[in-house]
């Protein structure tokens, strides 16, 4: 979709809609549109209209403008505006004009900017919220948006918050691809084919074979793939826009995860196509950074698997070696997504990082803690930490830091190894990110357990049902203020 900036009055502009935002109960707002446009919008705002948040409405418009269509936006009540309520109200706006037919959209910017709020969040809730997936209709609607024009003078600050926020809805739209793609067709090959199609001359792409692996010494990684016939792929990207250590990420790539001879049950497995989400992040967000030429150094692991019953897949209670030597008895192979990050975590210490974030659909446990609203957040440096908890907050994409105290190390003990994969129910949500922190060594690290919000069961304003696509504009407003 074409974005431009035009410095002319909402009268005067020529299109299909033209996009109007109120808050509750200003109807008088545009009054110096005409006087048949206010006797309209009042008459609207006496019957349908309130200016309630997320309410959208669309109707004709008079012969004094040049658009042929109004559409009315509800911002809620003025008191509590704020730059996420403008992005879900622009996601609305998206869904409601989506399949209209209508082809050039125009913004009136000037209530937005009163509040100092750039309508470059509008247009980032909007862009969001026009995503869908439709790969395997037979009928897709071809009734597509192909202009959006924002009233507004050209700054050259506007112009880049435009560019900015298309660029990273783009990401998230391809993240969003990604997870949503069934197993059979995202395998870890498909992935790695993925990150391969990512390749610049400053972002190199090496994908290490099992063999690779299992000379590496990653007994963990392995463990999880020995049942499926798909060879995993361990998939490394390095960006190279600045000199130094680098900040490394690393996504949890489960292609499809049925709980291998811990199988899970069969009610809502088919979701498990979305255990790769943490992955698909990380390339979303180097996809972003590669574009954009940022000045980092970045690298993102994606140890690619799946986790499958099978004649060779891994029992209860062996024991394997991870890639640092230390030993893990499994108890449950349906905790498999700290093995496979381990390994990445013991292999990321190679490039001397500076700081690793792990982004995984890790625990069920997160989901019953935190529901869909927010990311589980636990780490050895605070200071890391606070940093993405004032990244989540600018996104919306918010993080919650829970406890990583010493005593859940007891959880993990075992009898005849170093540690265990699987300390029962109880805390299981710290647990398996303790699992991790004993990997993680002294490097500053920070993991994010995404298993409650990669997947939406109800689509939120600018979030559609199913792959949400979160962690793409966490991870990249962290990178950009970092």
């Amino acid at each position: 979709m074409h974005i431009s900036i035009k410095n002319i009055s909402e009268a005067m502009c020529a299109c299909d809609a033209l996009i109007l935002p109120f808050t509750e109960g200003s109807p008088g707002l545009y009054d110096s549109l005409g006087p048949s446009s206010a006797r309209l919008i009042r008459r609207v705002f006496r019957k349908e209209f309130s200016g309630k948040q997320k309410t959208v409405i669309c109707i004709p418009a008079p012969d004094e403008l040049g658009a042929g269509r109004l559409v009315l936006v509800g911002l809620g009540k003025k008191k509590e505006i704020s730059s996420e309520k403008v992005r879900q109200s622009g996601g609305k706006t998206a869904d409601a004009l989506r399949f209209t037919g209508l082809k050039k959209i125009a913004l009136s910017t000037a209530f937005l900017s009163s509040f100092n709020i750039s309508p470059a969040e509008f247009v980032e809730g909007f862009l969001l919220g026009l995503y869908s997936f439709d790969k395997y209709l037979a009928k897709k609607d071809k009734k597509v948006i192909d202009t959006f024009v924002l009233l507004s003078r050209e700054t050259e600050s506007l112009k880049a918050e435009i560019f900015w926020k298309k660029t990273i809805a783009s990401s998230v739209w391809f993240v969003r691809d990604l997870v949503n793609t069934p197993a059979n067709d995202m395998t870890p090959t498909h992935l790695a084919q993925q990150a391969l199609s990512l390749k610049k001359p400053h972002l190199s792409v090496k994908i290490l074979e099992k063999s690779d692996a299992t000379k590496l010494g990653m007994g963990a990684y392995l463990s999880v793939a020995r049942g499926s016939k798909e060879p995993p792929k361990f998939i490394i990207l390095e960006y190279r826009g600045a000199k130094g250590d680098p900040l490394v990420l690393i996504g949890k790539s489960v292609t499809f995860d049925s709980g291998g001879l811990s199988l899970k049950p069969p009610d809502g497995m088919e979701r498990m196509k979305d255990d790769m989400a943490g992955g698909a992040t990380v390339l979303g967000v180097l996809k972003v950074v590669s574009e954009l030429g940022l000045p980092i150094r970045l690298i993102g692991i994606l140890p690619a698997t799946e986790n499958l019953p099978g004649g060779s897949a891994t029992r209860p209670g062996d024991v394997v070696r991870s890639v640092n030597g230390k030993t893990i008895e499994i108890i449950n192979t349906d905790a498999e997504g700290r093995l496979v990050l381990s390994d990445a975590l013991g292999f990321a210490q190679r490039y001397n990082p500076r700081a690793i974030i792990d982004i995984a659909t890790l625990t069920g446990a997160c989901s019953i803690a935190l529901g869909s609203e927010a990311i589980a957040m636990m780490g050895n440096d605070s200071r890391l930490m606070d940093k993405l908890k004032k990244a989540g907050e600018k996104a919306y994409e918010r993080v919650w830091e829970m406890p990583l105290y010493s005593e859940y190390k007891d959880y993990l003990k075992s009898d005849i190894a170093d540690i265990k994969n699987y300390g029962g129910r109880n805390g299981s949500l710290i647990a398996s990110a303790y699992f991790l922190y004993e990997f993680a060594g002294k490097v500053p690290w920070v993991h994010l357990d995404i298993a409650g919000t990669a997947w939406l069961e109800k689509e939120k304003p600018y979030i559609p049902k199913g792959a949400s696509g979160i962690g793409v504009r966490l991870l990249l407003n962290f990178i950009k203020e970092s």
